[in-house]
């Protein structure tokens, strides 16, 4: 896992990799928004060691991805913050069913209302295209410190 500094990296993909990066996190996560576990038990079904399991747990409460309820305090439930990790698993499953599942994709996303295939897509917020991920391009954001920001830019 990455540091937790950022002196080098100055990259919010670089920060969520820190709350969301290990090999069960993105797991934990689909159970939660797809299966409904809510309890430590529920997610023992995806063979997670109970230690792991835990602090994985114990990091989404601290990171604000899920809140502890129920009146023991025994259920997690995902906040907004964690909910929206759904674009994250959906395109990353995406991925994975292109090109890593070869009888196709053993799960698909439905949308409930209507039925209809759930997909992630890149869509420029002006034109709505973007054909390429080649047609992206990395510029400076307000977040961006003025002396990296010079350094892209030139």
């Amino acid at each position: 896992m990455l540091g937790r500094t950022y002196d080098a990296e100055v990259c919010s993909a670089a920060r969520a990799l820190e709350v969301v990066g290990e090999r069960w996190s993105l797991l934990i996560v689909r159970k939660a928004l797809f299966a409904g576990a809510r309890r430590f038990g529920d997610f023992r079904s995806l063979g997670i060691a109970t230690n792991v399991l835990a602090k994985r747990l114990d990091g989404f409460v601290a990171d604000g991805i899920m809140e502890r309820t129920g009146p023991d305090g025994a259920e997690y439930a995902l906040t907004e913050q964690g909910r929206e990790l759904a674009t994250v698993v959906v395109a990353l499953t995406a991925w994975g069913d292109r090109h890593l599942a070869p009888d196709g994709p053993p799960v698909l996303y439905r949308h409930e209302g209507c039925g209809g295939d759930v997909a992630q897509r890149l869509v420029c917020d002006t034109c709505g295209e973007v054909h390429d991920p080649a047609e992206l391009r990395a510029v400076p954001g307000p977040g961006m410190p003025a002396e990296i920001a010079a350094r892209m830019s030139g």
